[in-house]
This record gives structure tokens, C-alpha cells and sequence, in this order.
């Protein structure tokens, strides 16, 4: 059985003390795909080095996360570019719109986002969308870019059914974590509506840890207990979830 977790910040200091004993963890449980998503040029050096400590399982993404979208945008977006140029990334990533901290620079945050989706269509690459309080300024974007080169994953999507609907219109998979196994997560509610071939595994460790780690910090090896939920929620195998939404991610990200 194969478990693909495609989005997690392994290089996080979180996970300094422990992290190749981590990796093994989730290893260990099944789980031999992990996609690193950027956040922003200050990560770069982390990121590289795991992806040398283990070159079979970790495929790099490089994009500006919004949160980190501040005065110097310019000169992070030339980083973005500059590296998407010199080597090989799986995504351009993750990118999109915050406003749950601060709204003082949605003008750029939205500048930005587009900036980085015409990129990953040059390079017929995925994004993978980071939306926080953002729904409708995300679909605005997207409409707006919309064409047969635009796809990718919805990342930690949690939002409602229609919500979920639409960004699958857009031809993006929904990334679902920990949050689907909240007693107030709600996507578990509907879930059963969206087909499990729209559908990828996440944990965005080392933040969002499911149920009953909640609170606590997030690894990789917990994506088993998503895998539990979703195996309620569908009623099928786990090995039956791990193959289709290995299988996706695999459509995805061309590996």
C-alpha cells in the first residue's frame, strides 16, 4: 500500500530534533510520497537538503506563500522565477490568497497569485492553492485564468459543498487533512458527494494534526488516521484509498 502526502513541511524547525526519525515513521506506516510545498526564498537551503536525504521520496514545489507576501514581493517573486528556470520542481506552490491575519496587502497577494499561476502554465506544471478566509477572492483569480492548462490541488480544503464543486470545476483536486476528522470540520459531512477520484491526501504537517493528535504537532505517518476517515466516509478498503488517491496525486504532479 502506498500513501502519497502531498503537502507537508518537513523542513519545518518543528522538526529539527527528529526529523529523519519522522520521516521514517510515516515510512514505516506506508507512506513513500511526500510533496514540500515553499513558502518562501528564506526555505529554500531546508528544502534542498532534505530532498538530498531522501532523494526517492521527496519531490520539491517552488512558489511565495501569501502569508509571506509583503514590501519586498518583487524580489521573492524573482527568486520564484529564477529557481522555477533552473531546475526541476513537481509545482508551483503553494500559492493563493490569506486574509485571515491581514487584508493590508490583498492588491498584492492577488498580483502575486496570478503572477505564479501563468508561470505554472508555461511550465505545465500544477499549483497548489493555500485559501484562508479567501473563497471568493480565490474563484474571482481563478475565472479569471481559466483554461485547459490551469490545474492542480485545492489545498487543505475546507470549505462546503458548493465550494468544493466549484474549485473542482477549475480542474483542481481537493487536499484533505486533518481537518476532515474534526468534530467541527463539517467536509465530512458532504464528502460522500465529491467522487474519491477528485480527491488527494494531505497532512500540511507540522500544522493541522488530525484527531486524536489534535493540538499537537503534525507528522506525515498521521495521514493514516485521514486515510481511516475517508475509509468510513467512501466505505471502501484502505488499500482501495491509498491506490485512487496515490493514483491522483499521481495524475497531478506527473509522478
Amino acid at each position: 500500500m502506498i500513501i502519497t502526502d502531498t503537502h507537508a513541511h518537513l523542513y519545518s524547525e518543528q522538526f529539527n530534533e527528529d526529523r529523519d526519525e519522522m520521516i521514517q515513521r510515516a515510512i514505516d506506516a506506508g507512506v513513500s510520497r511526500f510533496f514540500i510545498p515553499a513558502i518562501d526564498s528564506n526555505y529554500l537551503n531546508a528544502m534542498l537538503d532534505l530532498e538530498a536525504a531522501f532523494p526517492k521520496n521527496i519531490f520539491l514545489m517552488m512558489g511565495l506563500h501569501p502569508t509571506h507576501v509583503k514590501e519586498n514581493v518583487e524580489q521573492e517573486l524573482a527568486f520564484v522565477k529564477n529557481w522555477l528556470d533552473k531546475r526541476k520542481f513537481y509545482a508551483v506552490g503553494e500559492i493563493g490568497i490569506d486574509l485571515y491575519w491581514d487584508k493590508t496587502f490583498l492588491k498584492q497577494q492577488q498580483l502575486a497569485f496570478k503572477t505564479q499561476i501563468q508561470w505554472a502554465k508555461e511550465k505545465n506544471l500544477p499549483i497548489v492553492i493555500h485559501c484562508r478566509d479567501a473563497f471568493d477572492e480565490i474563484f474571482e483569480v481563478l475565472e479569471e485564468v481559466n483554461d485547459d492548462k490551469l490545474f492542480g490541488i485545492f489545498h487543505c480544503f475546507s470549505g462546503n459543498l458548493v465550494q468544493a464543486k466549484n474549485a473542482i470545476s477549475y480542474n483542481m483536486k481537493l487536499g484533505i487533512g486533518g481537518v476532515v476528522t474534526f468534530k467541527n470540520g463539517k467536509i465530512d459531512q458532504f464528502l460522500n458527494e465529491i467522487p474519491l477520484e477528485h480527491i488527494v491526501l494531505e497532512t500540511d504537517a507540522p500544522y493541522l494534526a488530525p484527531t486524536p493528535f489534535r493540538g499537537k504537532r503534525n507528522e506525515s505517518s498521521y495521514i493514516t488516521k485521514v486515510l481511516d476517515k475517508l475509509v468510513e466516509i467512501y466505505n471502501l478498503s484502505p488499500q482501495e484509498v491509498a491506490a485512487i488517491t496515490t493514483q491522483n496525486s499521481k495524475n497531478v504532479f506527473g509522478i
